[in-house]
């Protein structure tokens, strides 16, 4: 899904990007990405870090640059493996998933809470579809679904 689109305005480049919330400078990857597009790099800092101020973790955010160098964006819900790992307290999922897996098991109540919360990203308003999504991201991040709730 693109920014919402300026009435009047030709979009000439879509840029995405996974910036940390309210941390946005012009070091790469955002100066590189936008400086290409001709877009005034300190005002989108300015505008993302606002935006974006009381979020933590990495923020996907799709930015529209217009013919005239001006920009629009839209920010994402932070990766569904981030809200998963956060939500466990660990650190990372394992490194060979399905051959070994991370020490903390993930509860049918966590699956669900991750869901809800990334649920207006997700193609479906369906939270039992949403819940199922975020067990098969843990099963890839090696992280076992207790059976209990």
């Amino acid at each position: 899904m693109a920014a919402p689109a300026v009435k009047g305005k030709e979009v000439v480049k879509v840029v995405k990007l996974a910036i940390e919330a309210g941390k946005a400078n012009p070091a790469p990857p955002v100066g590189p990405a936008l400086g290409q597009a001709g877009v005034n790099i300190m005002e989108f800092c300015k505008q993302f870090n606002e935006r974006t101020k009381d979020k933590k973790g990495p923020v996907p955010v799709i930015i529209d640059v217009y013919k005239d160098k001006s920009f629009s964006f839209i920010t994402k819900i932070s990766p569904t493996s981030y809200l998963i790992l956060q939500e466990l307290g660990v650190e990372s999922g394992s490194k060979k998933p399905g051959v070994e897996f991370v020490a903390k098991k993930i509860t049918k109540a966590q699956i669900r809470k991750v869901a809800e919360t990334k649920l207006p990203d997700f193609n479906t308003t369906d939270i039992e579809a949403a819940m199922r999504i975020v067990e098969g991201q843990c099963i890839t991040m090696g992280i076992q679904v207790a059976d209990a709730a």
